[in-house]
């Protein structure tokens, strides 16, 4: 096994990592998609630009290990889980860093090989790549995700589609939930003529709602919420519209998230959530983008795209405090909105 190929301006099919690997001369770093061991996995991909590293693990989930800046990566990938793959007898499933999933959360009926299984991996193009499931019997469906690291910037372009491979239809949803590096601030905007009196509801006990709950490390404005600092109840859900939040980390990055929203469509998670954020007092924070409804015929499939912005910023330190118009400016002049 070659464990470290590199290749450049790719434009034929794309390559299987099960396949043979044709080796490119790449005389430079940048503009390049490559085959190597990370975190104790024989066959990640990675993606990356001058500034920008982006790093797939098709072994054990189909997940994102790295997203870093300047070679700080903003996930969550701890020591002591490395090489770790799914055993139907496994005691645990250390599925930390960049993760995706379907819900609706507590109706979906998925199985292990979409949240912890192996995934066909294969690189697209330059700085693009695909990973794929294999099917799965309990919920119907096949996932696959694509990734496009951006030539120059950090602004990589995650896509989800579910694809029903069952017999029935399904009523499923794009659901990510990502862990970043603990300790940071969340940033979520409101929208206009929301349906929750603050913007936010926490879920209690994990099946009871509060519709207008209070938290002092939580500060609610007409504009955002801010969580800045572990919350009383870990698990919050929002009903926002603007398409982005940010994180920002400790490490001094600001990680935002940009999706398309659809509110003339419905969305099946619980409270209609367009976004969760789940913060327990642990060294990590999970950024969770929800899509709209699928409601997906045999054979048919729905796409949902996260893109994914890493910016240099400045943590608040010991105040914590956070000036919500600086954060939409930064937003709006660094980010673009994401195309449909």
């Amino acid at each position: 096994m070659i464990a470290c190929c590199r290749f450049r301006r790719i434009t034929s099919s794309a390559i299987l990592l099960c396949s043979v690997f044709v080796l490119v001369d790449v005389s430079s770093a940048e503009d390049e998609a490559a085959v190597l061991n990370y975190y104790g996995y024989k066959h990640c991909i990675r993606l990356s630009n001058a500034s920008t590293s982006v790093t797939l693990c098709p072994e054990a989930g189909g997940r994102v290990l790295e997203y870093a800046l300047d070679g700080a990566n903003v996930l969550y990938l701890p020591s002591g889980d490395e090489g770790w793959t799914y055993e139907k007898d496994a005691s645990k499933t250390p599925m930390n860093a960049g993760r995706f999933d379907i819900g609706p959360e507590k109706m979906v009926n998925r199985g292990m090989v979409l949240w912890a299984g192996p995934w066909k991996g294969e690189i697209t193009g330059p700085r693009s790549a695909r990973m794929t499931s294999e099917y799965d019997p309990e919920s119907g469906v096949r996932l696959v995700r694509d990734f496009e690291l951006h030539e120059t910037t950090s602004q990589l372009r995650c896509t989800q589609t579910i694809v029903n491979e069952s017999k029935s239809h399904v009523n499923l949803c794009h659901w990510s939930r990502t862990f970043a590096v603990g300790g940071g601030i969340v940033v979520v905007p409101r929208s206009p003529r929301g349906r929750f009196p603050h913007g936010y509801v926490r879920y209690e006990n994990g099946n009871v709602l509060t519709i207008a709950p209070e938290d002092p490390n939580i500060e609610v404005s007409d504009r955002a919420v801010v969580i800045r600092d572990v919350p009383a109840k870990p698990k919050l859900g929002f009903d926002s519209h603007a398409g982005w939040f940010a994180y920002l980390a400790p490490s001094n990055q600001m990680f935002v998230k940009r999706f398309t929203t659809y509110p003339n469509r419905a969305y099946n998670e619980f409270a209609a959530l367009t976004i969760s954020v789940w913060y327990p007092n642990d060294p990590m924070v999970e950024l969770e983008p929800i899509g709209p409804a699928e409601n997906l015929g045999p054979g048919k499939a729905g796409s949902f795209t996260e893109e994914w912005w890493l910016l240099p910023h400045a943590f608040p330190g010991e105040s914590r405090a956070v000036d919500f118009e600086s954060i939409q400016t930064l937003v709006n002049e660094k980010t673009t909105p994401p195309s449909r």
